[in-house]
């Protein structure tokens, strides 16, 4: 099989190349997110996103796919030093949303590239979000209206309501939503698998 496969499940990024005028398919990859991170407890979590991404692009780049281009991503939340998983619940949720609000966080998004068993290409954004001070009020009642931001490790999707969370964002918007897309699409060129 040739062709370009996106290792997620993943709506918005699916989304996001499609709207870039780009052909694919979608694949689950079998990537044990847990133990890749139990394994990597002493790295950053900016390294943790980029080997998350490798480890995707590389579960179907090795079975069965042929010369094709596999594309992996992930994006990891850090704050004070500290990794977040996506929250469990939506208590989860709000206890989140509640210690981040009037602070900032970073996302580190990153995306790669693989070919027959190899990463032949990575990049890992980093954007820096700074939340508002909103009330406890608001917080319960976007939680009420926005159930899908348990899919967000964030606990916020920035296309949407969620952008009223912040007052300051500093970084490329494609990598907050989950896909550092111009570098992809670049080295998709490079690739040969878009017109130059």
């Amino acid at each position: 099989m040739t062709g370009l496969i996106l290792a997620s499940q993943s709506r918005v990024r699916a989304d996001l190349l499609r709207a870039a005028g780009v052909t694919f398919e979608t694949a689950s990859p079998d990537v044990d997110e847990d133990a890749v991170k139990a394994a990597l407890a002493h790295a950053s979590a900016r390294e943790i996103a980029g080997v998350l991404a490798d480890r995707k692009a590389l579960a179907l780049a090795v079975y069965g796919r042929g010369d094709g281009l596999v594309i992996g991503a992930d994006q990891t939340l850090e704050y004070e030093g500290r990794l977040f998983d996506k929250a469990a619940s939506r208590e989860d949720a709000r206890v989140r949303l509640w210690l981040l609000r009037g602070r900032t966080h970073n996302l580190h998004s990153a995306v790669s590239l693989a070919r027959q068993g190899t990463v032949i290409w990575r990049e890992t954004v980093t954007a820096s979000l700074t939340m508002r001070d909103f009330s406890e009020a608001w917080l319960e009642g976007y939680l009420d209206r926005n159930p899908a931001v348990l899919c967000s490790v964030g606990c916020y999707q920035l296309e949407g309501e969620g952008v009223q969370l912040f007052s300051r964002i500093d970084g490329d918007y494609f990598a907050i939503l989950g896909l550092p897309l111009t570098g992809l699409l670049e080295a998709l060129r490079r690739e040969g698998a878009l017109r130059e």
